[in-house]
């Protein structure tokens, strides 16, 4: 039966009317927590002020998010990008305006500069007050937007859900990155017509690319099918697009040798043969030596950084074909020419390259490959890692993070680092079989980091066992954050490789300023276990090596309580290898003996 012109306009103006039926008037501020709420938003780090109280009052009023009161906003933002970063989702914080908002400039910075989907609500004051000195005023977009992916004022509450909608869809598509989204007062308070939360979102501006040219990765697997020397080098972008399975099946399937950057820890199995090892600055003699002498090189969702390649002109020296595959075109070639840029999702891209091996009947050529492997076993004979296992005198730094490895490994843990000497020890001598186990600050190298990520993943992972690996100098950036560890129920397990020393600045001025220690040695530290008691929690101080073991298995033991380990460790440690600034990857400091 045939429909009428008439019966259809019945129908629509039928539908119209129950759609505005269906609408409601209400504040801005609760237009936004409806938002939040539509996208499964589960976590908010935040902290309370003038400009956004009317946002405050709007969650006070529902119970489907959870706010989580920080004591400092740094530590909100750490938080949310911990969460982000054990688990892929956007992390959310809600700040104030003005000191609010430059107090979470840093994780902000944090976050971009490793790129971590977070979305950061600020308050801001009435909209004719901006631009009029008003208190606790600041130009957050203008602040902001060096660091952000992007950034929205919001000057009418009709744009608020459109406007989330935007946000969370910036921060996690394409490239992942944080997106401020700054909402005055009077926007927040204004009553405005809801109607729903839109259920799909076209930017004609914003657009990424997500499959990658077939021809480029035609032209890639002829190289890679090729090679005598073949490599895989990865980063955080395996790990930001989910594509670690493809990035094992396609290792596996070429039995090609593959390193990681700091960023792709657990991207491909520690425990591998093939993996040779972390890269870079801090990197293996096999995986550096690797880097530079392969012929063929495949880089994945990494970005050739100062701290991955050293040296441009001394990485150049050596010819060799460069295959980059990554979602952000601005990253290829810009600090190191490549042959075949493959502009797309990581995961899509080598799910195609996968299927084209499959498809096609060439296979690497194995004597050449075998005599590569060769090579690369001479160069791990050398056993650049080793350090003084035998000392039953002084505790080892090396020494905590292999014995929490072998007590944790095979289990459910989440391990967190803050910055310095203690994270490159983590990074060497904890092996991650698995992705987003490793928890720190890369690009941005932000001290303070520690405590926070461990109570975003905590949050995010309850049933996990969390550790947060730090040293005497970070875990003071944000050490209050304990008291929102016990107000909020995160137990975790704080391992504090604590020297008396700024290490990694003690280090650098032990072996390029002619042993100069200009104000890197802690004189006034805390007593970190009487500390941790003080915030209502387990203080454990550890002294001899023959006790490392035995209290980190009391600490687990201890479940549903927050424990601070600190470990005092050998203050005149270094961590090798090393490559000294300026130098290329292949000219490295192997142990005391090279200084």
């Amino acid at each position: 039966m045939e429909i009428s012109k008439a019966e259809i306009a019945s129908a629509a103006a039928a539908a119209s009317a129950a759609h505005s039926n269906t609408q409601e008037e209400l504040m801005g501020s609760e237009v936004l927590v409806k938002a939040l709420q539509a996208e499964g938003v589960r976590y908010i780090w935040g902290y309370p002020g003038g400009a956004a109280l009317y946002i405050y009052d709007a969650l006070y009023k529902q119970d489907s998010i959870q706010h989580v009161l920080v004591r400092h906003e740094q530590a909100a933002a750490h938080a949310a990008e911990g969460y982000a970063r054990a688990t892929g989702e956007v992390g959310v914080v809600l700040v104030t305006s003005g000191p609010g908002v430059t107090n979470a400039l840093t994780g902000i910075a944090t976050a971009y500069m490793d790129s971590i989907p977070v979305v950061i609500i600020t308050g801001q004051v009435p909209t004719p007050a901006i631009g009029q000195d008003a208190f606790q005023e600041c130009d957050t977009v203008g602040i902001t937007r060096p660091v952000v992916k992007h950034n929205f004022l919001v000057k009418d509450a009709k744009d608020l859900a459109i406007t989330i909608k935007k946000a969370f869809h910036i921060a996690r598509s394409g490239r992942p990155g944080p997106v401020v989204v700054d909402i005055p007062k009077d926007v927040s308070f204004k009553k405005v017509l809801y109607s729903g939360y839109p259920e799909k979102i076209e930017m004609r501006s914003y657009n990424p690319v997500r499959k990658g040219h077939a021809g480029q990765i035609r032209k890639a697997l002829q190289l890679l099918l090729q090679a005598k020397r073949p490599y895989i080098y990865t980063g955080g972008g395996v790990l930001a697009s989910g594509a670690t399975q493809e990035l094992r099946t396609l290792v596996d399937m070429l039995g090609y040798p593959v390193t990681h950057t700091l960023m792709g820890l657990g991207a491909y199995p520690a425990s591998d043969r093939k993996y040779l090892g972390m890269l870079g600055m801090h990197g293996t003699l096999e995986a550096n030596s690797a880097m530079q002498n392969c012929d063929v090189l495949l880089a994945v969702g990494a970005r050739f950084d100062d701290r991955v390649i050293g040296n441009p002109k001394h990485f150049a020296q050596n010819e060799r074909k460069i295959i980059h595959v990554d979602i952000d075109p601005s990253s290829i070639s810009k600090r190191v020419r490549v042959d075949v840029p493959i502009v797309g999702d990581v995961k899509e891209v080598l799910a195609e390259m996968i299927a084209m091996i499959r498809e096609t009947p060439v296979k690497p050529d194995a004597s050449a490959l075998a005599a590569w492997w060769k090579t690369i076993e001479d160069w791990r004979s050398r056993d650049c890692l080793k350090y003084d296992r035998d000392n039953k005198e002084v505790i080892k730094p090396q020494y905590v993070i292999e014995t929490l490895w072998n007590m944790t490994h095979s289990d459910d843990v989440y391990i967190t680092s803050d910055v310095g000497q203690h994270q490159m020890w983590a990074a060497q001598y904890y092996r991650f079989d698995e992705p987003r186990r490793w928890i720190n600050s890369g690009g941005l190298g932000t001290m303070g980091v520690g405590i926070p990520y461990a109570m975003g993943v905590k949050m995010a992972k309850p049933e996990s066992e969390v550790f947060c690996v730090t040293g005497d100098g970070s875990v003071q950036m944000c050490i209050q954050e304990l008291s929102t560890c016990l107000q909020y129920d995160t137990p975790i397990k704080i391992c504090a490789l604590n020297n008396r020393y700024l290490g990694m600045v003690r280090q650098w001025q032990e072996i390029e300023y002619s042993g100069r220690y200009s104000h890197s040695y802690m004189e006034a530290l805390p007593n970190f276990v009487k500390l941790a008691e003080a915030y209502g929690h387990v203080g454990m101080l550890v002294e001899r090596p023959q006790d490392v073991e035995p209290a980190l298995r009391e600490a687990r033991k201890l479940k549903n309580r927050t424990v601070f380990l600190d470990f005092r460790t050998d203050p005149t440690e270094n961590v090798f290898p090393m490559v000294k600034a300026g130098k290329g990857i292949t000219e490295m400091l192997l142990g005391s003996e090279d200084i």
